[in-house]
């Protein structure tokens, strides 16, 4: 995560802007002074958000001193601490509510996904995300997915290829579709062929595919094929550099993900952390 890019500072600026606009009209209601407020945390969790707080305080007043008591990824319990601040009265309540919320967000994306990877320990199955994000808020829901001990799938349409229903439908089959992406990119391109059904994935296998995404297949069918679609990898006359295959799973209810936890399968992705997550609950306390 570029903490300094100038994609985010912007993007930080506009969500200052949004909620302060051209001024505070609420705190003429104090006189200045330099104040002293905490973080308490509502319930568990696991934070994320540290380098962006540090931000949004330096953008809003550079007077504000910020002292975090916890780390990214770091598990906290109801009542701790999380951070303490001293500056300008004003500008604590002016940052207050801005970095609350982006705060209690990326905390509740980590939380889940923590929660879900927890299920996975152990099994060599690791937790991807997707491309199922806010909109603007990708790259920070995608780092907090992994302060939450997840790995990041693609970051966007530009990293690596993902054949879909859509994309066999309209190249008229798979084995097409690959080999117009092998001839109009470079050849370090990453090529995923999502698969509906095991004829599809053992097609894509064939063509040369480097990962395979079977997507809302049922347990059952995954047991009886896992092992069976590496053995197609392994007899076919591909590229030794093609010989290993990704066995990637979606369509999954993470509260059944359990019945997953099948030996051959590399990753299993989800989007519930950035689309069913809920906000992890703290709030700003003066101190005297």
């Amino acid at each position: 995560m570029d903490w300094n890019s100038p994609q985010l500072r912007n993007k930080i600026s506009d969500w200052i802007y949004e909620d302060i606009g051209n001024g505070d009209l609420t705190q003429s209601s104090i006189t200045e002074n330099i104040g002293k407020a905490c973080w308490i945390a509502k319930e568990d969790g696991m934070f994320c958000g540290i380098e962006l707080l540090k931000i949004i305080f330096n953008q809003i007043d550079k007077e504000i001193n910020f002292y975090p008591l916890i780390k990214d990824g770091q598990k906290f319990k109801k009542n701790d601490i999380l951070l303490e601040l001293i500056g300008p009265s004003k500008s604590l309540l002016a940052s207050e509510r801005i970095s609350l919320n982006i705060a209690m967000h990326l905390s509740g994306v980590s939380t889940h996904t923590y929660k879900i990877v927890e299920k996975l320990r152990n099994t060599g199955i690791k937790l991807a995300d997707t491309r199922k994000t806010t909109p603007g808020l990708r790259s920070l829901e995608k780092y907090a997915f992994k302060c939450g001990g997840g790995i990041n799938h693609r970051m966007g349409l530009y990293d690596a290829a993902m054949i879909k229903e859509n994309h066999i439908a309209w190249s008229k089959n798979i084995k097409n579709a690959i080999e117009r992406i092998r001839l109009n990119t470079p050849f370090t391109t990453h090529i995923i062929v999502e698969a509906e059904n095991i004829d599809q994935a053992k097609e894509a296998i064939l063509a040369g595919a480097d990962s395979i995404l079977l997507d809302e297949l049922k347990p059952s069918i995954l047991r009886e094929n896992i092992n069976l679609l590496r053995e197609v990898r392994l007899n076919n006359d591909c590229k030794e550099e093609r010989k290993n295959l990704i066995i990637e799973v979606s369509g999954i209810n993470p509260d059944e993900i359990e019945n997953y936890l099948i030996d051959g399968i590399d990753l299993i992705s989800t989007s519930s952390a950035t689309t069913k997550s809920k906000w992890i609950d703290f709030s700003m306390r003066y101190i005297n």
